[in-house]
């Protein structure tokens, strides 16, 4: 078996120190480019790989961060993932992503799991966790934030879009096309991100003078998003309008009105939906929808890990603001019922 390559060893060929060497692999360290390429010729000449282990045990940081995400097929989060990783690599962390159930208890048990891998935060992606372990974290100088999930807590950070303005938004592009029979489809109800979305839709009608004509739930789930419309639409007298709490719910609604029911899409119902996915700008669908600022998100989260692991957590509530994207799933002003 090879012997080990050691930083001395590095440190001897390139003729710096070992403590230019160590920087050189630090992530955010200053170095000259100079020193810098020295070294990286001598490691690759001998073989050399940082022992990042080594170094979180002698710093006390594991440049690891824990990413708890409740579920894939939502094409928002996969972009989420995506985004967090490249922004928390471009400042020297790496991300160890776990897969919960959208449950307090289950976020529970994967937090406690990451525990074990002594990360240096945690983000919580549309998922919550209990007060008693948030405590936990937090007594451990653990940050925690979530991100398109709000929470009670004030000791958690949160960076979420302004939901219940989006709603609200929603709310009133609906009533100006003149739709008066309006539906909404809500996600899961334990979510705050649902209730926000719901309660500005609802104050939005209630300024237009309109009431809300019937609800159903989709839970934030395709089958059951499903399940919802063919709930809504079993009358004679349905809805002309739904707005459906996040896109991934609204595709499934589009595929029933139009493939099972045989409704038209904007023409006999227009149909709203919340995120943006990047499926909603395809023209099979072509969903008019309230957009996050996923990049943003992404960006206002790294910073808050960012300062917390340097120095003391100080909690933050972020609120970002979106836009409504308008498409062909909704009726053209002036264009009757």
């Amino acid at each position: 078996m090879n012997e080990k390559v050691t930083s001395l060893q590095v440190a001897e060929l390139a003729g710096v120190s070992q403590s230019a060497v160590s920087r050189v692999f630090t992530p955010g360290s200053s170095v000259s480019k100079k020193t810098a390429d020295k070294v990286r010729a001598a490691a690759a000449q001998l073989g050399y790989r940082p022992n990042i282990l080594a170094r979180s045990l002698k710093s006390g940081k594991s440049r690891i961060i824990g990413l708890v995400v409740a579920y894939l097929e939502n094409y928002f989060y996969p972009e989420v993932v995506e985004r967090i990783s490249a922004d928390l690599q471009q400042v020297g962390y790496h991300v160890l992503i776990f897969i919960g159930q959208n449950t307090a208890l289950d976020t529970d048990r994967v937090v406690h799991d990451l525990m074990d891998y002594q990360v240096d935060g945690i983000v919580l992606a549309s998922v919550s966790m209990s007060s008693e372990l948030a405590e936990r974290c937090l007594s451990l100088g653990v940050p925690v934030v979530l991100i398109n999930r709000g929470q009670d807590d004030g000791r958690l950070s949160t960076v979420t879009t302004d939901n219940f303005g989006g709603g609200r938004v929603v709310a009133d592009f609906l009533s100006s096309l003149g739709h008066e029979r309006i539906a909404y489809i809500a996600g899961f109800e334990g979510a705050m991100t649902q209730r926000d979305r719901e309660a500005g839709f609802r104050a939005g009608l209630a300024a237009a003078g309109r009431d809300l004509f019937a609800r159903a739930c989709g839970n934030f789930h395709h089958a059951e998003a499903q399940g919802a419309a063919r709930e809504l639409f079993a009358t004679s007298r349905r809805p002309d309008a739904v707005f459906v709490a996040n896109d991934h719910m609204a595709f499934a609604v589009m595929d029933v009105l139009r493939f099972e029911l045989g409704l038209r899409v904007p023409e006999d119902v227009s149909v709203v939906g919340f995120d943006d996915v990047p499926p909603a700008g395809w023209p099979a669908y072509s969903l008019t929808t309230f957009r996050q600022d996923a990049a943003r998100m992404v960006a206002e989260t790294v910073a808050i890990l960012t300062d917390a692991t340097e120095g003391p957590h100080v909690p933050r509530k972020v609120l970002v603001d979106g836009r409504l994207i308008i498409r062909g799933s909704t009726r053209r002003h002036g264009a009757g019922a």
